[in-house]
């Protein structure tokens, strides 16, 4: 991608959506069901039930890439439109960390624009705040959104497009 385009996705263009990949807390034996699929506003929907049942508690819903370059860039750009609840929108600089960058949000039921500054994403694995500096890289080569409030509930997030400015 080009300095040019800023846009990480955009579910208005009809694209391909087969690189998103939804993460349970079955990869750690809990039960939580998160679910992907276009609707047919043309958006993006990433929902389910999240459980705590067997340590359980969180779903989450990632997009790899080839590396994107975003240096000339301070914040990301989230259209989205919730439920009320709150998530976490995470970015990888490196597909090799198993740390992510991370910043919460607080939905409303009504379409948002919500604007992230990049350097104020904390580094974040397994739930845990790690001591190493806040994100500062020129790439990255992941994105995902997040859900974990430590209880049972259903959940659903629309999104309408990602970008830098």
């Amino acid at each position: 991608m080009s300095n040019f385009n800023t846009t990480i996705f955009d579910f208005n263009s009809k694209p391909d959506i087969s690189s998103w990949r939804v993460v349970n807390d079955s990869v750690m034996g809990g039960v939580s069901e998160g679910n992907f699929k276009t609707n047919a506003t043309d958006h993006g929907v990433f929902y389910g039930k999240v459980s705590t049942q067997n340590n359980g508690g969180f779903s989450s819903l990632r997009y790899r890439f080839s590396s994107i370059e975003i240096k000339n860039f301070t914040e990301v750009v989230l259209r989205v439109k919730g439920d009320g609840k709150q998530y976490q929108f995470r970015v990888k600089d490196s597909l090799k960390n198993s740390h992510s960058f991370v910043a919460v949000f607080q939905t409303t039921n009504q379409w948002q624009t919500i604007i992230i500054k990049l350097s104020d994403m904390y580094p974040a694995f397994r739930g845990k705040k790690l001591q190493i500096k806040n994100f500062s890289s020129a790439v990255i080569e992941e994105i995902a959104f997040l859900i974990a409030n430590k209880k049972t509930e259903a959940f659903k997030l629309e999104i309408d497009k990602l970008y830098f400015q």
